[in-house]
């Protein structure tokens, strides 16, 4: 069964001068537990609206989002969020920040802080839990946001571009910290990327978006085992098929009916990224 659900869904918004200008239409998707799925699209085709639509963070204008086998009517505690600001209290040091959600449950502190050292362990800031997030570096508290999401075990963890603003050494560090991460726990993961690479380097699926309004324009099944290597064969083909989505002017195959879960074949033309 479904873990999260979009069923004809539309997202519409009114301007200041009471236009209507339509985000999202038509949106059919099933995301399945334990899975990790990349949403990509050019800059205003819906991404972000489409994950705050997950997060309860927004109620469409059509249709209706299911989690857990249930219409979403508000945000839900087995669901976190990771924005792509890093969304640290400034007046907190980097432990309590991460225990922020266990203490407003009402754990006692030193339960609380025993979870949240242990999430700094596995983000390797074992020694910053005191340090305040002005003191570490971009990466670091991006580590450390992505920590506090996690304290709570959540089913979901939504993701909008989390490491959109680091360099390119400290982004390829994180996903491989991200990757082993969920290898390991597996919760199910909705990850928000304008980086092709990034999509076939974390996705088990890829959600291609196109257009505005936004529409599903292909669902991709990434067949690559993990770890996975950046300079094989098949995963430049993964990126090659991608990019040809992207750059299509306009997105003619919108409304294809094999849009669905489609496998890269293994015997197109191989190619690097």
């Amino acid at each position: 069964m479904a873990i999260a659900a979009l069923n004809g869904v539309k997202m519409d918004y009114t301007n200041s001068k009471g236009k209507v200008l339509s985000a999202l239409s038509d949106i059919n998707l099933q995301i399945h537990p334990h899975e990790f799925v990349c949403l990509i699209g050019k800059s205003g085709c819906g991404k972000t609206t489409l994950l705050n639509l997950l997060a309860g963070l927004l109620k469409p204008s059509g249709g209706v989002v299911e989690i857990l086998g249930k219409p979403l009517k508000k945000p839900i505690g087995e669901a976190q969020m990771v924005f792509q600001e890093y969304s640290l209290l400034p007046w907190r040091n980097i432990l309590d920040n991460v225990g922020l959600g266990l203490e407003l449950r009402g754990l006692k502190k030193d339960e609380w802080e025993q979870k949240a050292q242990g999430l700094l362990d596995t983000f390797g800031l074992e020694e910053f839990g005191h340090f305040y997030p002005h003191e570490l570096s971009g990466g670091m508290r991006q580590r450390a946001a992505i920590a506090r999401a996690m304290t709570t075990d959540p089913k979901l963890l939504y993701m909008d571009e989390p490491f959109g603003a680091l360099d390119a050494q400290c982004r390829l560090m994180m996903q491989d910290e991200l990757l082993k991460f969920w290898l390991e726990s597996k919760p199910t993961v909705v990850f928000v990327t304008h980086s092709i690479e990034e999509a076939v380097f974390l996705g088990s699926r890829i959600v291609v978006l196109g257009g505005r309004p936004g529409k599903v324009v292909e669902d991709i099944s990434v067949e690559l085992p993990y770890p996975r290597d950046r300079w094989n064969t098949e995963f430049g083909q993964y990126c090659k098929h991608l990019l040809s989505l992207l750059q299509a002017e306009p997105y003619s195959f919108a409304g294809r009916k094999d849009a669905q879960k489609t496998p890269i074949l293994r015997h197109q033309q191989k190619s690097c990224c």
